[in-house]
């Protein structure tokens, strides 16, 4: 039978008790810099090993630990997969500024530079909508504060890799389960904070490859896949005002591919998954870029697989990408078929629709049924499994209807 693998983009709802375990531990003086305690890292592994086995039992394949190591001190906290690198690399530093300090407006063609988050294209259009109280399109203040570069990047954070990779190990093997992930920042994404000490953004970024590279290389040594997070290819889009050409934007976004495959050079490309969002929140989305536009420029990244939204109301269409856009040899895509921005469960008939899009053309053996985003701070913790249950299912299903199909050819 036609086996589809099953996985998600990281993120999964925490527990109540790790919840008010982040929210009860001090900060070191940085401010940044989470105290860790005996108490507090025997919880993490048991919540690890229970989700890691709830994740076996609902059909997943490629197992994550949900991210329970990237704290979390609310439940609507959804930033965690950005912040928590702050906590892992010295030469920052909590000055209070914004997170982005170029001017926000262009003085050539050509002159691209992101703007504050409060200026974005579809946040100025929405703006009521935005900044209605009684219905919060944006939610919690994350647990950690964004700083700035304010000297030489170094990472310090092995020993809490060195937990998040041990804890996924113990869940992997007392499941019985193989296959596992875990997450990490982009060079593109961590950038994207004031710059106080480099030359420039290009330098920035590329201070952030050199730094991240050993994350990306400790947690393929141990033999799981790195899923390297990086919506900055396309939600930058929408934080660029005015709008920039497509021409423009994709020479801006190149440098930050360039910068990714020196972290990743050398690594395994089959232990390479590149993620790519247009951002998670709960908005209209109506200025995103269109898929076609970049997917050239994405499948440069040289990792193993893509995984991207596909589940959407915006972005579902643009499965007939895949049509135009030839996947390399070799490599996989990791199609969102559960959304992230919906309380409705998807049936798993639908799911398995979706799946079968995507492997009549490129091939079931190399679709990776998936969520959109994490479904961790977006969307109440019996939901979210209920949508995995149903990501699952879906699975299954098409698994069947595919096998079918090749029986009948």
């Amino acid at each position: 039978m036609t086996r589809i693998d099953v996985s998600h983009a990281g993120s999964l709802p925490r527990t109540p008790e790790l919840i008010a375990a982040n929210r009860a531990r001090a900060f070191a003086d940085d401010g940044l810099t989470l105290q860790r305690t005996p108490e507090f890292e025997e919880l993490l592994s048991t919540a690890v090993a229970d989700l890691v086995r709830r994740q076996r039992d609902l059909g997943i394949t490629i197992i994550g630990d949900g991210e329970y190591g990237k704290a979390m001190s609310n439940p609507s906290d959804y930033a965690a997969w950005w912040t928590y690198v702050f906590q892992r690399v010295a030469g920052l530093e909590i000055t209070g500024e914004d997170i982005f300090t170029e001017p926000p407006v262009r003085s050539a063609p050509g002159d691209v530079r992101l703007t504050s988050f409060p200026d974005r294209r579809d946040w100025v259009r929405f703006r009521d909508a935005y900044q209605d109280p009684d219905q919060p399109v944006l939610q919690q203040q994350p647990a950690t504060a964004f700083p700035a570069t304010t000297g030489e990047l170094r990472y310090i954070g092995q020993e809490a890799l060195a937990i998040d990779i041990a804890n996924l190990r113990a869940g992997l093997d007392a499941a019985g389960a193989e296959e596992g992930f875990l997450t990490a920042l982009s060079p593109g994404s961590a950038a994207r904070i004031a710059n106080r000490h480099y030359a420039d953004e290009e330098a920035h970024i590329w201070a952030w490859a050199e730094v991240l590279r050993e994350e990306y290389k400790a947690i393929t040594d141990a033999g799981f896949i790195v899923q390297i997070d990086d919506p900055s290819l396309a939600e930058n889009f929408d934080q660029i005002n005015p709008e920039p050409s497509i021409e423009d934007y994709l020479a801006f976004t190149r440098i930050r591919v360039e910068a990714l495959n020196h972290a990743i050079a050398g690594l395994p490309e089959e232990l390479v998954r590149l993620h790519l969002c247009w951002g998670s929140w709960h908005g209209p989305h109506t200025t995103d870029v269109a898929f076609g536009d970049i997917a050239p420029l994405v499948l440069e990244v040289n990792a193993g697989s893509y995984s991207f939204e596909a589940a959407n109301a915006r972005h579902e269409h643009e499965w007939r990408v895949w049509e135009q856009v030839e996947l390399p040899e070799g490599k996989r895509i990791a199609p969102g078929v559960i959304g992230h921005a919906t309380n409705v469960v998807e049936h798993p008939e639908l799911v398995a629709d979706r799946i079968e899009r995507f492997a009549r053309i490129v091939g079931p053996e190399r679709v990776i049924a998936s969520t959109d985003c994490g479904l961790g701070g977006r969307i109440h913790p019996s939901i979210a499994i209920a949508k995995l249950e149903s990501l699952g299912q879906g699975a299954r299903l098409a698994e069947q209807r595919l096998g079918a199909a090749v029986s009948i050819v």
